[in-house]
C-alpha cells in the first residue's frame, strides 16, 4: 500500500511518497531531476550501517555518485561546528549548484543536512529520506531546517523546501519501541490542532497504531503529512496559521534544554508540552474538562510521558523567553479551544504558566 501527498507551494511544490520498497521510484525521480553527477549523503552513526551503502547504490544506478558522510547520532550534531564540517566535505567532493544533498536519517540529520543544503553555494538541491516516525510526520515536511545554539533550539536556520520526500516504511520495522512512541507525540498533535475526526480515529485504533500495522501506519503518516502540507501551503514562513504546528513545543523546547537534549526524545517532550498547553487552555476557560481529559488519556495510551523529570519550573520559565516563538518579550502560546481547534495567545498570565510548569515537573 502506498500513498502520495502533494505539498503545493507553486514553484517549490514537491511530493511525499509513503510506502515500502520505493527503490524504482527513487531511481526514476533522480534520473529525471537533472542533477549533477556528484552528490552527498548525510547520515548518522545509527543509520549508516543499516542502509547508507544501499542508498548510495540507488543514486549510482540513477547516474549520481553520492559520497557518504556520517555524523555522530544525537542532538549535539545539530551545530554550526558540524555544519562547517559538512561544508568542507562538500567542497572537497566538488559539489556544485546542481549537486543534491541527501538526508538519510531522523530529524537531526534532516535539519542539519537541510541547513547545509540551504546555505552551501546559496542553495543546492535537497532530498529527504526520513528513517524515524517522528521525522516522517514532522521535520521532513514543510521546509524548516536549522541547527541549535547553546542558548536555544533551532535558533539558526532557514525555510528551505526539499525536492522530494521518500518515506520507506521498512525503516520503521527497525525502530525501538521508544522511537515509535516519540513519533506518536507529533501524530496526536495533528488531531488536536486540526482534525477532530483524526483524533477519534487514533483513539479507536490505538492498538493497531502502536503495532504499526501496515495499512494503519500508511494512513496515519499520510494524514499527518497532509495536515502539515495544508498548513504550510497556506503559511509557508510562519506568519500566522503555521504557528499552530507549535502546539506543545514552547514547553517542550524548555524541557529539552533543561535536560541537555538527552533525557527525552523530541516527541516525548512535545507530549509533555501538550499536556501543559492543554492545562493552560483549561485554566483560561478555552478547553473543556472533558476534552482536556481526552488529550491526557490519548497521550498516556500512546506510551508517552505526561510530566518531566530533571527540570524546575523556574528554569523552564526562563527558557521560554529564548524560544523563537517569543516576540518582543511576549510568548505566543498555541492553546486548544477544543479537539481539532487551536488559537494563538500572547496574554497568558505568568501565574498560570508557572503553576502549570510546576505541575509538569517532578
Amino acid at each position: 500500500m502506498r500513498q502520495r501527498v502533494e505539498v503545493e507551494l507553486g514553484e517549490r511544490s514537491y511530493s511525499i511518497l509513503i510506502g515500502s520498497g520505493l527503490a524504482d521510484e527513487i531511481i526514476a525521480f533522480v534520473r529525471s531531476a537533472g542533477y549533477s553527477s556528484h552528490g552527498m549523503i548525510v547520515t548518522d552513526t545509527n543509520i549508516a550501517p543499516l542502509c547508507a551503502e544501499r542508498m548510495a547504490g540507488l543514486f549510482a544506478n540513477a547516474g549520481v555518485s553520492a559520497e557518504i558522510v556520517t555524523v555522530p547520532a544525537g542532538e549535539a550534531s545539530k551545530s554550526l561546528t558540524q555544519a562547517n564540517e559538512l561544508y568542507t566535505r562538500a567542497i572537497e567532493f566538488g559539489l556544485d549548484r546542481r549537486s543534491p544533498i541527501i538526508a538519510l536519517g531522523g530529524g537531526v540529520v534532516g535539519d542539519l543536512a537541510g541547513f547545509v543544503a540551504a546555505t552551501y553555494m546559496r542553495g543546492v538541491p535537497f532530498i529527504q529520506f526520513p528513517t524515524s516516525l517522528l521525522a516522517q510526520v514532522d521535520s521532513s515536511v514543510g521546509g524548516k531546517v536549522a541547527v541549535n545554539h547553546p542558548l536555544g533550539k533551532n535558533l539558526i536556520g532557514a525555510f528551505y523546501q526539499p525536492d522530494a520526500v521518500f518515506m520507506d516504511l521498512d525503516f520503521l520495522r527497525t525502530l525501538p519501541r521508544r522511537e515509535i512512541w516519540s513519533g506518536l507525540g507529533e501524530i496526536v498533535k495533528y488531531g488536536i490542532i486540526y482534525d477532530a475526526d483524526f483524533f477519534v480515529w487514533l483513539e479507536e485504533h490505538r492498538a493497531d497504531v502502536l503495532a504499526l500495522e501496515s495499512a494503519v501506519a500508511v494512513h496515519m503518516i499520510a494524514r499527518s503529512c497532509a495536515i502539515k502540507a495544508d498548513v504550510v501551503r497556506q503559511d509557508e514562513r510562519e506568519g500566522g496559521l503555521r504557528r499552530i504546528l507549535n502546539f506543545g513545543h514552547t514547553i517542550a523546547h524548555a524541557i529539552e534544554k533543561e535536560t541537555g537534549y538527552a533525557r527525552y526524545r523530541h516527541g516525548e517532550a512535545v507530549a509533555i508540552g501538550m499536556v501543559g498547553a492543554a492545562e493552560i487552555s483549561a485554566q483560561l476557560g478555552l478547553l473543556s474538562g472533558e476534552d482536556r481529559a481526552r488529550i491526557d488519556a490519548l497521550i498516556h495510551a500512546m506510551g508517552l510521558p505526561c510530566s518531566a523529570e530533571g527540570v524546575t519550573a523556574d528554569a523552564m520559565y526562563a527558557d521560554l523567553f529564548h524560544d523563537k516563538k517569543t516576540v518582543g518579550g511576549r510568548i505566543h502560546w498555541v492553546l486548544a479551544e477544543g479537539i481539532g481547534t487551536v488559537s494563538v495567545h500572547s496574554d497568558v498570565p505568568e501565574d498560570i504558566v508557572r503553576k502549570t510548569l510546576t505541575g509538569l515537573s517532578c
